[in-house]
């Protein structure tokens, strides 16, 4: 299973340098990080281990400013490579770096002690007894890029750590954030990110959450690599065709349609308890969104977001205002507007049934407790009162029904496939019936009766669709043209003297149609398209010639 390794650590302790001498690869491709030599945005790179495993390198920048750069490049990989200068030790940014890397949940990692040819044999078991105190229990590794001492005992250290790193869930719904997105002559619009979850491949449908934008995927790529299908935890190009460069960016998120919520609003059981401000940068994804901070009793709180953001139960956040303030796990990605301590406990308790009303997906719900009290509908977990307002509100929809097809379109939502069977109606083709229901004329007996009455062989404008449709059915009419109807025997009648004259002369035209049942030829043209369509007769010049010998039922 692919994995993806994060560097952090403080600006100038030779992170990008590390990378390069692990992969061949310079991760700083933009002019003004080479000019510079300071990394700005995110750097990728593929790193093959001794004992096969494959690791995708997401590089960070370490300088405070782009703190929230380093963030987005955080969230999503699965175990951390933090870069401590020998001569320097921890800085500032390192501990910061530390504090986001606790916050997202991202527990295992190795620490390289860089430049280590750089400083004498003291002052490096000094660096490396501080390592090993800055972050307990993580392999230290003494490395210098330039020498290339220690690369191979780093490259083994990190094979180690990635066999205890838990792996993704394949089977589960894709969820991709988007870090970049660029355009390549000839191939269009391309975005990459870390994939989180599921998979992705060509000609899968997605959905670019926010903003509900359907895209479908041309090509997939990993490192350059050109694959059929790639797996959770990879870093992963997709090619989409059809979007403007504009319509996506950091922050976005490709998700299997329907899969995840998209909301304003986040309930979080906070995992920092120091002084929160009420206004902070919330990043989860990719995304930084400016949020309000409602605190509720001690240890949660509802994030009340400026723009939308995708989430699921037990995602983590970071809370940012000038430094890292704090951070959370989601308990709610799309919680009521009015919170509660209550609620927010039920849901740590384990309590879900208290919690869930509307359809959540039962693998978002995953750790957080059993669900005893819910229904299951296949991969989706409902409360019974929420099952029953909609069988209610269903079945009020289909009393309100035209009677003569007393039926309605069941709901257009990703959980509609596994829920609507639960509800006890009857399925007939694409819509919903009460159990035995049956179209019925009502109020409309004596316009049947009126309409019926007008019919012959001269078609009769029907303004009632529904009414037409229904006779139809019945036996009682056919529909010709846009709108106008016959009655069944004159059009059994003009059909049997269709057939007997192609039948004695091969063929028949529009013209000797016409003279034959004596109507014109507006009447006959309606006729004749009508039996075209039936598959009585095909067209060939100006003639119409039958399809199959003998007669068809009206």
């Amino acid at each position: 299973m692919p994995l993806t390794v994060g560097t952090a650590g403080h600006i100038d302790h030779g992170k990008t340098t590390l990378v390069e001498a692990l992969t061949g690869k310079n991760t700083d491709r933009l002019p003004a990080e080479r000019e510079r030599g300071i990394s700005i945005d995110l750097g990728y790179a593929p790193l093959g281990l001794p004992d096969g495993t494959q690791l995708s390198v997401v590089d960070v920048p370490g300088h405070e400013r782009f703190v929230r750069t380093m963030v987005a490049g955080a969230t999503g990989i699965d175990l951390f490579l933090l870069v401590v200068d020998a001569a320097e030790g921890a800085r500032p940014q390192t501990h910061e770096h530390l504090a986001i890397l606790r916050l997202l949940g991202i527990e295992r990692g190795v620490v390289a002690v860089t430049k280590s040819d750089l400083v004498d044999a003291e002052t490096l078991e000094l660096a490396l007894e501080e390592a090993r105190e800055l972050v307990p229990g993580a392999p230290v590794v003494a490395v210098s890029a330039r020498t290339g001492a220690g690369l191979d005992e780093l490259r083994a250290e990190l094979a180690e750590v990635a066999r205890e790193v838990p792996r993704h869930e394949a089977n589960g719904a894709t969820r991709l954030y988007v870090d970049r997105a660029f355009t390549l002559r000839g191939i269009g619009t391309v975005a990459t990110g870390t994939l989180w979850s599921g998979t992705v491949g060509e000609g899968d449908a997605l959905r670019v959450e926010p903003g509900s934008r359907e895209v479908r995927v041309r090509s997939v790529q990993v490192h350059d690599r050109p694959l059929e299908r790639a797996d959770a935890g990879q870093r992963v190009a997709v090619a989409l065709p059809g979007v403007e460069r504009s319509e996506l960016g950091r922050g976005d998120a490709l998700v299997t349609p329907g899969a995840f919520p998209v909301s304003y609003r986040l309930d979080v059981a906070l995992e920092e308890l120091a002084e929160i401000p009420s206004r902070v940068h919330v990043h989860h994804g990719t995304a930084e969104v400016p949020a309000r901070v409602v605190r509720v009793g001690e240890r949660w709180a509802q994030l009340r977001l400026s723009s939308q953001v995708v989430a699921a139960r037990g995602d983590r956040v970071v809370l940012r205002a000038a430094t890292t303030v704090g951070g959370g796990t989601v308990i709610d990605p799309a919680p009521p507007r009015h919170a509660s301590a209550e609620r927010m406990e039920l849901v740590e308790r384990g309590e879900i049934a208290s919690t869930v009303f509307a359809p959540v997906r039962a693998d978002e719900l995953r750790g957080l407790g059993d669900t005893d009290g819910l229904v299951r509908a296949g991969d989706w977990v409902l409360a019974q009162e929420w099952l029953d307002e909609l069988r209610a509100e269903l079945e009020r929809r289909i009393a309100a029904a035209d009677p003569l097809d007393p039926g309605v379109p069941p709901p257009a939502e990703p959980w509609s496939a596994a829920v609507v069977p639960l509800l006890g109606l009857e399925r007939r083709g694409a819509k919903l019936y009460l159990p035995g229901a049956a179209a019925d004329l009502g109020a409309r007996a004596d316009a049947a009766a009126a309409l019926e009455a007008e019919l012959g062989l001269e078609p009769v404008k029907v303004e009632d669709a529904a009414l037409a449709r229904y006779l139809e059915e019945q036996g009682r009419l056919v529909r010709v043209g846009d709108g106008y109807a016959v009655s069944g025997a004159a059009y059994a009648e003009a059909r049997d003297a269709l057939v007997a004259e192609c039948e004695a002369a091969g063929s028949i035209t529009l013209a000797r149609f016409r003279d034959l049942l004596g109507v014109g030829r507006r009447t006959a043209q309606l006729l004749l398209e009508r039996f075209d369509a039936d598959g009585l007769t095909r067209r060939t010049g100006d003639a119409r010639v039958l399809r199959r010998r003998g007669t068809i039922a009206p």
